[in-house]
């Protein structure tokens, strides 16, 4: 059913419809969530075995005691693990704490501070830019708008960057210091950055020295199904261009044992490691090396990261399919919502009719259904067409979500019919 043809009389019997539905699920006093990517706790219990098992020796390969201090950028074993899981070289690695949020802000406050390749730090020019694809992670906003960085909305396309557009925007504006990236399953659309996108991120010109490519890679390995979306190697071509200094890899576990108590990195060129551990010693003198220790000996017993990696596909894949599913169902050749059927990561993004993303997730809150707030997926929550939306299934248990998608489809209907009755 097209709504976009119905006629006012048709709208209004549709209308009158979806109300009985939405009060009776008003009426259950439901508390439902799809605001966040949380592990669900049987994806947590996957993970047991790291606060139970016995993780053997505290010593390291190389016989450093993992119980003291010392060893800035990680045991070398973890730095070896990173290197085998995601194609890098080891000698460019540092290992940190659980959070790869963290070591993102970090490498932003360095260039606000310290600056970078002997460039004047940012914090002393008078406009710092960055690039941010849309729609997109809201933290990385939030890192942006706390420093007072000017964020650039530019569209995400299906295979990744308007590259056009960033070419023409970087190669004569030196106020533009960088862009974030989450190159694999990106959040929220699920979309793989094309080898094409990847190569001309590493070849274009920028006016800026000190451009920065932040390659936030948190899903590189977040498939659900074996046959995953590959991803060209960043550093390889900007190798070929000469440009390697200009990329920041972060990885973390995350998402793949338990998220609070997980091991993360940051990746670069020689020449940006030496940089970034120039002002990291003052910081710390290591992060948790018993916690490294850990995690390597939970993953040689639970057949490798991979193994994991499949075992957490399991769970996830049915509630992605299911969510796709009610959508295909509901919305087909509907006019009022569109879908992407990611192949990995861990959201489904949507977009509604214009001028009803914020009207439906008012609707959904009011109904016991709680979903990431409309707009956060763009700079400053400023969506210019307040439409899209970004589910997140994983946390739900199956009987729950089927609820919660429910609930939400029949908003995005009401919301829909209201929009369209307001011009008949």
């Amino acid at each position: 059913m097209n709504y976009l043809k119905l006629s006012k009389t048709e709208l209004l019997n549709l209308k009158a419809d979806l109300e009985e539905k939405y009060s009776s699920y008003k009426e259950k006093g439901l508390k439902l969530n799809m605001s966040r990517g949380k592990p669900s706790p049987k994806q947590l219990d996957l993970s047991n075995a790291l606060l139970t098992e016995d993780m053997g020796s505290y010593y390291a390969a190389d016989g450093t005691d993992a119980r003291n201090y010392g060893v800035l950028e990680g045991l070398p074993e973890t730095r070896q693990f990173f290197a085998d899981t995601l194609g890098l070289k080891t000698e460019n690695i540092i290992v940190g704490g659980n959070a790869s949020l963290n070591l993102e802000y970090d490498a932003l406050i360095r260039c606000w501070v310290f600056g970078s390749r002997g460039e004047k730090p940012w914090g002393q020019l008078p406009k710092v830019k960055f690039i941010c694809l849309t729609p997109g992670y809201d933290r990385h906003f939030g890192m942006l708008q706390d420093l007072g960085i000017e964020m650039i909305s530019l569209e995400l396309k299906s295979d990744g960057p308007d590259m056009d557009k960033i070419e023409e925007i970087v190669k004569d504006d030196s106020s533009v210091k960088g862009i974030f990236c989450v190159p694999l399953y990106s959040n929220p659309t699920g979309v793989c950055y094309s080898e094409e996108n990847v190569r001309r991120l590493a070849a274009m010109p920028t006016a800026a020295e000190d451009f920065k490519i932040f390659w936030d890679n948190a899903y590189g390995i977040h498939h659900l199904y074996d046959e995953g979306e590959k991803l060209a190697d960043i550093f390889k071509l900007c190798e070929e261009y000469g440009t390697e200094d200009r990329v920041y890899y972060f990885f973390s576990t995350s998402k793949i044992t338990h998220p609070g108590s997980g091991i993360s990195c940051i990746a670069a060129s020689s020449d940006m490691i030496k940089e970034i551990k120039a002002h990291m010693t003052y910081q710390t003198i290591g992060h948790d090396k018993i916690n490294q220790l850990r995690i390597l000996h939970f993953f040689e017993k639970n057949g490798g990261i991979f193994e994991q990696m499949k075992r957490q596909a399991s769970i996830l894949r049915p509630k992605f399919e299911m969510v796709v599913k009610a959508f295909e169902k509901g919305f087909t050749d509907s006019g009022i919502l569109t879908w992407e059927s990611p192949k990995g990561g861990y959201f489904v993004s949507v977009n509604t009719l214009e001028g009803c993303a914020k009207a439906t997730a008012v609707l959904c809150k009011e109904a016991g259904l709680t979903l990431t707030g409309a707009g956060a997926t763009y700079p400053y929550g400023k969506d210019p067409k307040d439409a899209n939306i970004r589910i997140a299934p994983s946390y739900p248990e199956t009987d729950e979500l089927e609820t919660a998608v429910e609930v939400f489809c029949v908003c995005v209907k009401l919301a829909a019919v209201n929009k369209l009755l307001e011009n008949k």
